[in-house]
C-alpha cells in the first residue's frame, strides 16, 4: 500500500474511466446510425465491442498480474480502448463497414481493464481495514457511470451531434489515465514469486477460482444475477411503452436502477461490516428477484418502486463480490481473477439478454417472471456449490487475510 496514492485520486480516475465505457456503448450505437445509416450496423458495432470483452479479460488480468507497474500497463489498455473508439469514428462511412466492425471488436478486448483490472489494484491503494468501505465507494463509481454515462451520450448527441458524443467518451477515458499510469507499484516479494509463464497463470487463476468455494459461489451467483440483468434490460423498452406511456422511458427505469444502487453503496460505505459479504451476494440476488416479480404486477408506481429495489439488490451485491475476491485472491493473481470475472459477468448479461428479447416480444410478463426466477436461481447456486474446498486451489495464502 502507497500511502503517496490516494483513495479519492483513484476513484476519480475510475469515475472518468467508467463513465466514458458506460457512454461509449450508446454513443457507438447512434454514430453508427447516424453515419452508416443503418440500425443493423448500429447494433453489430455495440454487439461487437461488447462480445469480445468476455473474451480478453482472462489474458488481460494475467499480463496486468504479471506487470511490475501494472497501473502503466492498465493505462497502455485505456489508451488503446479510446484510440480504438476514436479509429471506429473516422473509419464510419469511410472504410468498409466490415472493417470498421473488426477495429470495434479488438478495441472491446481491452474493455475489462476498465472494471476490473482497475478494481483489482484496490489492496495497494488502501490498508486492509479500510477496503471494506473502499470496496464499497468502488462499486459507487459503476453506479455513478451508469446513470451520468448514458445520460451524457444522449444529451452531447443531442447537442451537438452522435460524433461528438463519442469524441466525449474518449476524452473522459483519457482524463483517467493520469490516475492509472501513477497506480502503486507490486511489491518485490510478489514479483521475486512468480515464475510462471502466461499460460500456466490462466491455469491457475481458474484453479483458484474453481477451488475456493466462497469465490465459486459469488462468482456464480453474480453471473447468474448478470444474466438476470441483461434479461430486465432487454425488456425496458417494452415497459416504456406499454406501462410509462413510451419506449423511449424505458431507459429512465434503467437510471433509477442506477441511482438507487449508488445510494445503496453510500450507506453501505457507512456501515461496511454490518452484514458479511458473502450474505450480501446471494440476498443481493433475492432481492432482484423479488423487484423483477413485482414488475409483472403493472402499474407505473409499482413499476418504479419495483426498479428501485432491484438496484437497492444489485449495488451492495457489487460491492460485497470485490470484498469476497479481494479477500479470497492471492495477490499475484487478483488482476486476473477480477478480470475474468468481469468477462463471466459480461457474458451472462449478453446471454440474458439474448434469451429474454425473443421471450418479450411474446409475453413481456413471461420475460419478467424468467428473469426472476434466474435471479432466485443465483441465490440457490450460491448455497448449492460444497463448501468442501475453502481456499485457493494453489495453496498459497491470500495477501489480504
Amino acid at each position: 500500500m502507497n500511502t503517496r496514492y490516494s483513495l479519492p485520486f483513484y476513484l476519480a480516475g475510475a469515475v472518468a474511466a467508467r463513465a466514458g465505457d458506460e457512454m461509449s456503448g450508446p454513443a457507438l450505437m447512434l454514430a453508427g446510425f447516424a453515419l452508416a445509416g443503418s440500425a443493423a450496423d448500429a447494433s453489430a458495432l455495440l454487439a461487437g465491442i461488447t462480445v469480445s470483452a468476455a473474451v480478453g479479460g482472462p489474458v488481460l488480468g494475467a499480463l496486468i498480474d504479471r506487470a511490475r507497474r501494472p497501473g502503466r500497463l492498465l493505462a497502455a489498455l485505456l489508451a488503446l480502448y479510446a484510440a480504438g473508439l476514436g479509429a471506429v469514428l473516422v473509419g464510419l462511412g469511410r472504410v468498409p463497414f466490415s472493417v470498421t466492425l473488426v477495429i470495434a471488436v479488438l478495441t472491446g478486448l481491452m474493455g475489462p481493464a476498465l472494471s476490473g483490472g482497475w478494481t483489482a489494484q484496490l489492496p495497494r491503494v488502501v490498508p486492509a481495514g479500510r477496503l471494506p468501505r473502499a470496496n464499497s465507494l468502488d462499486a459507487m463509481t459503476f453506479s455513478a457511470a451508469g446513470l451520468a454515462g448514458p445520460a451524457l451520450a444522449g444529451g452531447v448527441a443531442e447537442a451537438l451531434g452522435a460524433p461528438a458524443a463519442v469524441v466525449a467518451s474518449v476524452a473522459l477515458i483519457a482524463l483517467a489515465l493520469p490516475a492509472a499510469w501513477s497506480l502503486p507499484a507490486r511489491s518485490v516479494r510478489v514479483r521475486r514469486a512468480r515464475a510462471t509463464s502466461v499460460l500456466g497463470d490462466l491455469a491457475a487463476g481458474m484453479r483458484v477460482v474453481v477451488g475456493s468455494a466462497p469465490l465459486a459461489r459469488a462468482t456464480l451467483t453474480s453471473v447468474l444475477s448478470c444474466a438476470a440483468q441483461g434479461m430486465l434490460t432487454a425488456c425496458v423498452a417494452l415497459l416504456g411503452e406499454r406501462v410509462l406511456g413510451g419506449a423511449g422511458r424505458g431507459a429512465l427505469l434503467l437510471s433509477c436502477a442506477a441511482l438507487s444502487a449508488l445510494v445503496a453503496n453510500a450507506v453501505l460505505a457507512r456501515f461496511p461490516r454490518a452484514v458479511a459479504p458473502d450474505t450480501v451476494v446471494w440476498a443481493g440476488a433475492l432481492v432482484q428477484a423479488v423487484a423483477l416479480g413485482l414488475m409483472t404486477a403493472g402499474g407505473p408506481a409499482v413499476l418504479v418502486v419495483a426498479v428501485l429495489l432491484a438496484g437497492i439488490g444489485e449495488g451492495p451485491q457489487l460491492a460485497a463480490l470485490f470484498e469476497v475476491r479481494h479477500r479470497e485472491a492471492p495477490e499475484h493473481l487478483r488482476g486476473q481473477i477480477f478480470t475474468t470475472g468481469a468477462s463471466l459477468k459480461i457474458t451472462g448479461f449478453a446471454l440474458g439478454a439474448a434469451v429474454a428479447g425473443p421471450v418479450a416480444a411474446r409475453s413481456l410478463t413471461g420475460a419478467l417472471t424468467l428473469a426472476a426466477s434466474v435471479a432466485v436461481l443465483a441465490a440457490l447456486a450460491f448455497h448449492a456449490v460444497p463448501s468442501a474446498a475453502g481456499g485457493p486451489a494453489d495453496g498459497k495464502e491470500p495477501s489480504s487475510r
